[in-house]
């Protein structure tokens, strides 16, 4: 799933002034199960901002919705008839979400409430992990299930680098050496022949740094 974060409260609030009826708009998609863009995240997000406003002396009318996906015409066209009555959309979708609604509604600026992170997993509720760099050549099949891209924090396609240290990065040893993940998982499959296999250098079109990220929301840990 795609995984989002809420923006700074100021910054957010930020991009609302001048405004004075805007509609919050959550989805029901990856950020309402990522606990950052549902229906209850609207209400509490929706709540603040009035409080807020109202405490400057400048209230704001808000309008609160949640649609099943942002990044569907099929359901973005659900608010066609609630947009035109607004000045502006704060959508608390992903990035892909907010782009589906401004190509939507050329004629209404749409602000973005999140922050899209990553694409991973729940480890448990509230804590997630990356697992996909999404860069459209996946070598899955060869790495035994387990992205290189991904988990490998140089991303390297043929092997370990020399620095990881008892299964550990050594840029984090917190973090897990991605190669060891893979040769272990390739030994539990008996196709360690697929190691000796050199992949063909990736088109790399973006970069990153730090290797695998992840969100934890402190609030949702027991």
């Amino acid at each position: 799933m795609v995984v989002g974060e809420r923006k700074p409260f100021e910054e957010i609030m930020k991009m609302l002034e001048g405004h004075k009826k805007v509609m919050v708009l959550g989805c029901g998609g990856c950020v309402t199960v990522c606990l950052t863009g549902g229906q209850d995240a609207v209400r509490v997000l929706s709540s603040q901002i009035r409080m807020a406003r109202d405490k400057d002396g400048n209230p704001i009318e808000i309008i609160e919705k949640t649609v099943e996906r942002q990044c569907d015409p099929e359901y973005v066209d659900q608010v066609q008839e609630l947009v035109p009555d607004v000045e502006a959309v704060l959508s608390m979708a992903c990035g892909a979400g907010v782009q589906f609604m401004a190509e939507r509604y050329t004629k209404t600026p749409l602000y973005p409430a999140l922050n899209t992170t990553f694409v991973g997993g729940s480890v448990k509720e509230g804590y997630y992990v990356e697992r996909c760099q999404t860069c459209g050549e996946c070598k899955l099949a060869y790495t035994g299930g387990i992205c290189p891209i991904a988990r490998c924090s140089k991303s390297l396609l043929n092997g370990p680098c020399g620095g990881s240290t008892k299964g550990k990065c050594e840029i984090d040893p917190n973090v897990d050496c991605g190669w060891q993940l893979i040769l272990d998982r390739l030994r539990d499959l008996d196709q360690m022949d697929r190691y000796e296999q050199i992949l063909d250098i990736a088109d790399w079109r973006t970069s990153r740094d730090g290797g695998p990220r992840k969100m934890i929301r402190e609030d949702f840990q027991r």
